[in-house]
C-alpha cells in the first residue's frame, strides 16, 4: 500500500530502531519536491516544465565503511535499508568516527517573505521570461543570442536516523539566468546576471533594469580596449570579493578537503596567518533570508555560523560528522546534499567577508595605475590557483577611475591573495545569484558578499604589450 510522506515517519522510526542496531549509525532521508524549470533561448522556448519528485536514501555506517542505498518507491524502503546494512558491514574495516550530536525531533520551514514561487501559475511565470527575454533584444541588432533559464524548486525532508533525530523540515527556492552576447566583426562579448532568492516570487519580478543592464554590457565591451596584462594593484567591488571568498577560499576550508589531502591539510594548518589583521572571514547557515540558510543540515546537526579567519588567522574549517570525528574537532552543520540521488558532502552555506572601515573612495587613492573590477562573468579554481573574469572594468590613474576596458581576467594564489589585501571597504553586499558545484552535485544554492577590497599584485590578462 502506498504511503506519503506524512505518513512515514512512524515507519522510519520503526526501520531506525530494528537495523540500528545491526551498525554503528543509520540515517534515512526522505525527500518530496515540485519545481518549474523554463529556459528561453533568442526568445524561443526549449524548456517549460513542472515536475514533481518524491524518494530518499539510506546511509549506514560500520567499522568506518559506509553503504548507501538510493529509491523513489516507498514502498520498497525495508530492501533499500536491507541493502545499505549490507554494503556496509560488507566494506567496514576499521573504526567509525562521528563527532556526536544531540539528537533532536522538531518540524520547520522557512519562512517566505512574498508569494511562494509554488502559488504562481506557469502562464505568469512563463509571461515573465518572454518579458525579459523580449527586453534583451530589444537594446541592439548587435545582439545575436540571447538566454533566459527560470527555476524555482519547493523541497520537503524527513530525516532519521538511529540516533533518536526526526527532524521534518522545507524551504523554496528561485533563481533566473540572463545572458546576451553581442558581435562586431570577430569581436563577441557577453554580458550576465544572475538572481536567486528563497524568500519571495517578488524578488525575480521587476529586474527590467538589471535584464537591460547586461545586454547594454555586451555591447558597450565591444569597443571597448583590451586591458594591458601585467600585475596590478586592483579594487574588486563586493560581488566580486563574494566569488572570490567562496571559490578560492571556502573549498580549501571544507574540511573533506583537507583530511583526505595531508599536503592540504598541513598548508590549512589552524594558527597559521593568512591575510591582514583587519581580516575575518565566516561561513554560515544561521543568517536568515539567504540562499544557503537552513536549520539543520543533512545529518541532523543544526546551523551554526563558522569563523574561518579571525584577524588574519585561519582559525576554523567546515565539517560533517565524519570529518569533524576523524580531526577531532566540532561538527559545524556543512554536510549538504542537492537532492535524495546524492550522499551528503562538506559544502558551503553562506560564505562571507566581514565589512572593514576604509570608505569605499578611499581605496583608489595612490593607486597610479590599476584596474577596478566589477561583478563577474566566470571563474575557476584548481586547488589554491583561481582565475576569475570580470564582468566590467575600469583602469585607474593617478587615484581616479578612468577608461574602461575588456577582457579582464585576475590569477593567482589564493594564499598570497589573502596577504595581499591592502584596505577592506566599509561597505558591504550579498549576492545570492550562487549555485555551487561539487561532487557532481551542480547547482546547490548558497550566498556569498563581502566588502569592496584593494589587493596588490593581481596579475591581470589581456593583451600583452610587445
Amino acid at each position: 500500500m502506498a504511503f506519503s510522506v506524512d505518513d512515514a515517519k512512524a515507519h522510519l522510526e520503526s526501520l531506525c530502531a530494528s537495523w540500528g542496531a545491526r551498525v554503528d549509525y543509520l540515517a534515512i532521508r526522505l525527500e518530496q519536491s515540485e519545481g518549474t524549470e523554463i529556459f528561453l533561448r533568442g526568445g524561443t522556448i526549449e524548456t517549460l516544465s513542472e515536475g514533481m519528485a518524491i524518494g530518499g536514501h539510506v546511509r549506514v555506517c560500520y567499522r568506518g565503511g559506509w553503504g548507501f542505498a538510493s529509491f523513489n518507491d516507498l514502498n520498497s524502503l525495508g530492501s533499500h535499508v536491507e541493502a545499505a546494512v549490507a554494503a556496509a558491514r560488507l566494506v567496514g574495516c576499521d573504526e567509525t568516527l562521528l563527532a556526536p550530536i544531540q539528537p533532536v525531533q522538531t518540524s520547520l520551514r522557512l519562512p517566505l517573505s512574498g508569494t511562494d514561487p509554488r502559488q504562481i501559475p506557469l502562464a505568469r511565470k512563463k509571461a515573465l521570461c518572454s518579458h525579459y527575454a523580449d527586453l534583451l533584444q530589444s537594446i541592439d541588432d548587435r545582439i545575436t543570442t540571447t538566454s533566459i533559464r527560470y527555476t524555482d524548486t519547493a523541497q520537503r525532508v524527513l530525516l532519521a536516523t538511529s540516533e533518536g533525530t526526526l527532524i521534518d523540515q522545507a524551504w523554496s527556492d528561485m533563481e533566473m539566468r540572463f545572458a546576451a552576447t553581442a558581435r562586431d566583426g570577430n569581436t563577441v562579448q557577453t554580458g550576465r546576471e544572475t538572481t536567486g532568492s528563497r524568500k519571495a516570487y517578488e524578488d525575480l519580478e521587476n529586474l527590467d533594469a538589471q535584464v537591460i543592464d547586461s545586454a547594454r554590457r555586451a555591447i558597450s565591451a565591444l569597443e571597448l580596449p583590451t586591458v594591458r596584462g601585467a600585475a596590478y594593484e586592483v579594487v574588486i567591488d563586493p560581488i566580486l570579493t563574494g566569488l572570490f571568498v567562496h571559490e578560492a577560499f571556502g573549498h580549501l576550508s571544507e574540511a573533506d578537503m583537507t583530511y583526505e589531502n595531508p599536503d592540504l591539510l598541513e598548508v590549512m594548518n589552524i594558527g597559521r596567518r593568512f591575510g591582514p589583521e583587519n581580516l575575518q572571514i565566516f561561513d554560515g547557515a544561521v543568517p536568515p533570508g539567504h540562499r544557503g540558510s537552513y536549520f539543520y543540515d543533512d545529518e541532523g546537526t543544526p546551523a551554526s555560523t563558522t569563523q574561518l579567519i579571525r584577524d588574519g588567522v585561519l582559525v576554523g574549517r567546515l565539517h560533517s560528522r565524519e570529518t569533524a570525528g576523524k580531526l577531532g574537532e566540532q561538527p559545524t552543520g556543512n554536510a549538504r546534499c542537492l537532492n535524495y540521488h546524492y550522499s551528503p558532502l562538506v559544502r558551503m552555506t553562506n560564505t562571507w567577508i566581514e565589512r572593514g572601515t576604509t570608505p569605499v573612495q578611499d581605496l583608489f587613492v595612490d593607486i597610479k595605475e590599476g584596474v577596478y573590477a566589477r561583478n563577474w562573468l566566470e571563474g575557476m579554481t584548481n586547488g589554491e590557483m583561481f582565475t576569475f573574469t570580470a564582468g566590467e572594468a575600469w583602469m585607474i590613474r593617478n587615484g581616479q577611475l578612468a577608461e574602461p576596458v575588456r577582457d579582464v581576467t585576475l590569477s593567482g594564489n589564493v594564499f598570497r591573495t589573502l596577504a595581499d589585501i591592502v584596505a577592506i571597504g566599509d561597505d558591504f553586499y550579498w549576492d545570492e545569484s550562487g549555485g555551487c558545484g561539487k561532487g557532481g552535485q551542480n547547482g546547490l544554492p548558497v550566498g556569498c558578499g563581502g566588502p569592496s577590497l584593494r589587493i596588490k599584485n593581481v596579475v591581470v590578462g589581456g593583451e600583452v604589450a610587445d
